[in-house]
């Protein structure tokens, strides 16, 4: 005992092989007499009942030396050394016994005391107190709790397998393969406190944890380091189990997806407060919107690049949830713009900013329309084409906020030019140019709130403008309200001719940089032609219009000629029919020619 306390390991233990063997020896003689006397047994064990106990304090020291195993090895290496040769020694003592068991049925008390199977599992136990005692905060203490107990771990594990690369590998026997034990001891340690971590994780604790098991831990930062270099999916496999990484991405998205939904209700919702209050939308330069684009793309680009730092997989799921969320809010934000135009449109003056705000939402639906192609191009694989419906689907829904909102523009507009449309080709509009110049300065006076919206929307407003423009003068046209002989046609045609030209030049006017040369608005002058032309070429004439527009009907042609009171419903018919007949495909100018299928009239022709 004096040689254990005073840490004569190697002495104490040559000692206590000493008396063992002497035991053992008088034992074994014992053993092998054919009648063996109790009494006999009784008074060794007596005799040399100080070995048990001597035996359990050498194992006790041994087992305090190997606790400190990574501390112990840096200062004095020697009593590792010490710890281990005498481990050695009872293993083949261990070996020894249960080879003469074999043969003489003999096995001296205590054997086999298995001292290298308890110095392994002293040096675990250490290792997982190591792991367990790396945490520092709690998640009420410190909100970057698990972000700090992670890098204590990585730094803790990458200086203790140092330490057993090169201090613990030269002391321990070969066969021990120490650094691939110390590896598997940490990893199955780790292992299981990730997994006790993993079970209440909350907001991006799941992104720190998932980030830290799939890339810092197996990666350059921790076992790929230079100074390991271990291939731990390859010594031992993932630390956590790929359908335990499935599940905790599929919690981390489906809690994401809960603060998307509720983040991007209260984005609309606060939109919609906004359209009717007394406060006019914000502008950026001269254009009006609201943060919401803004808002709602920051949310999903900070998840996508949260993501990124995990794997590529996980990115592609959260972006096709990010899509799919978009298109959601979407599809209430449509609700809400309807909802807003019926509230407006019976009572004028109930929303101070009614024009304002749409012009806002047409500029956010282009935002967003242009932020997720952005989106598109940095996250979407180019190799993968599944959910791609789902991507469409959102462009579809913001495209339809977009044109809708803009025809609501329009709608308000053409709503104060009702009257005016209304007193085309009646008579006294022959001698007065008042309801085109009407026109005109009221929708210039629109065009100057249009200003606000963003380049491509007041483009787009400006050919839907034209195109309603022409499809309401057509329509005026083709009314019925004015019939005259031949001889005023010509007159007529001018008229016509000098309001297209005036029309033109309202746009050319409000939209200096734009082109107007396939501007539907150069159908009513095409129209117009008709009421003067020979009725001996007006076949050829058809020929070539019908061509041109193929959805230009027999029955508005007949209308035109209503104007014309000289020429019989039926003959117009009939040079229509026979034109159609004979006339070849040509280019048709589809912009312009769409106008006509929009031309329907209810009553009767004649």
């Amino acid at each position: 005992m004096a040689l254990i306390d005073e840490d004569k390991l190697l002495n104490a233990h040559q000692c206590l092989a000493d008396l063992e063997n002497a035991r053992d020896d008088l034992l074994y003689e014992l053993h092998k007499q054919p009648k063996q006397h109790a009494s006999d047994r009784i008074t060794l064990k007596t005799h040399f009942e100080k070995i048990d106990s001597v035996a359990q304090a050498l194992e006790k020291k041994l087992r305090l030396i190997l606790s400190r195993t990574l501390n112990t090895v840096r200062k004095e290496p020697k009593y590792i050394v010490t710890a281990l040769r005498i481990i050695e020694r009872e293993e083949k003592n261990d070996q020894f016994a249960l080879q003469q068991e074999k043969v003489t049925s003999f096995r001296p008390p205590g054997r086999p005391r298995q001292w290298r199977a308890m110095a392994m599992n002293v040096l675990k136990e250490a290792v997982v107190t190591r792991i367990e005692g790396s945490r520092v905060e709690e998640r009420e203490d410190n909100k970057m709790w698990l972000v700090k107990d992670l890098e204590m771990l990585r730094r803790n594990i990458l200086v203790d397998l140092r330490v057993v690369k090169s201090l613990c590998v030269p002391c321990f026997p070969p066969h021990y393969n120490i650094f691939e034990e110390y590896v598997r001891m940490y990893h199955e340690a780790l292992s299981n406190y990730i997994e006790n971590i993993a079970s209440g994780l909350q907001g991006n604790e799941y992104v720190s944890l998932l980030s830290w098991v799939i890339n810092t831990y197996p990666g350059y930062e921790l076992m790929r380091h230079p100074d390991l270099n271990v291939n731990i999916q390859q010594l031992v496999g993932p630390l956590l189990p790929p359908s335990r990484l499935r599940t905790l991405e599929d919690e981390y998205l489906g809690n994401m997806q809960k603060n998307f939904t509720e983040w991007m209700a209260n984005t609309a919702e606060k939109d919609r407060s906004q359209w009717f209050s007394e406060e006019t939308p914000d502008q950026a330069e001269q254009y009006y919107h609201s943060p919401a684009a803004v808002i709602l793309f920051e949310m999903i680009n900070q998840l996508l690049q949260v993501t990124e730092t995990i794997h590529s997989d996980l990115t592609f799921k959260a972006l096709v949830m990010s899509v799919r969320q978009l298109d959601i809010f979407g599809q209430t934000y449509l609700k809400y713009v309807v909802e807003l135009k019926e509230h407006h449109f019976p009572k004028r003056d109930q929303i101070k900013f009614f024009t304002h705000h749409i012009i806002a939402i047409v500029n956010n639906s282009q935002q967003i329309l242009d932020l997720a192609q952005q989106l598109k191009q940095k996250y979407w694989p180019n190799a993968r084409t599944e959910h791609y419906e789902d991507f469409e689907k959102l462009l579809e829904t913001f495209q339809l906020i977009r044109t809708q909102a803009a025809g609501y523009l329009l709608e308000e507009a053409f709503l104060d030019l009702d009257g005016y449309f209304n007193e085309l080709f009646k008579p006294e509009w022959l001698t007065s140019t008042i309801s085109v110049d009407t026109i005109c300065i009221t929708l210039e006076d629109y065009f100057q709130d249009y200003n606000h919206l963003t380049p491509c929307n007041f483009e787009m407003v400006i050919n839907e403008a034209q195109k309603q423009l022409a499809k309401r003068y057509i329509r005026a046209m083709l009314s019925k309200r004015l019939s005259r002989p031949t001889s005023d046609c010509e007159a007529i045609k001018t008229k016509i001719t000098q309001e297209a030209k005036r029309l033109e030049r309202f746009f050319e006017k409000i939209a200096p940089n734009l082109s107007l040369n396939d501007s539907p608005l150069k159908l009513i002058s095409m129209l117009s032609g008709l009421l003067v032309c020979d009725l001996e070429v007006l076949l050829l004439d058809l020929h070539t219009l019908l061509g041109n527009y193929p959805s230009l009907t027999e029955e508005q042609i007949v209308r035109l000629f209503y104007i014309r009171n000289d020429v019989k419903a039926a003959e117009v018919r009939q040079k229509v029919q026979d034109a159609n007949q004979s006339k070849k495909p040509m280019v048709t100018i589809d912009k312009q020619d769409l106008i006509f299928k929009e031309i329907v009239f209810n009553d009767k022709l004649w």
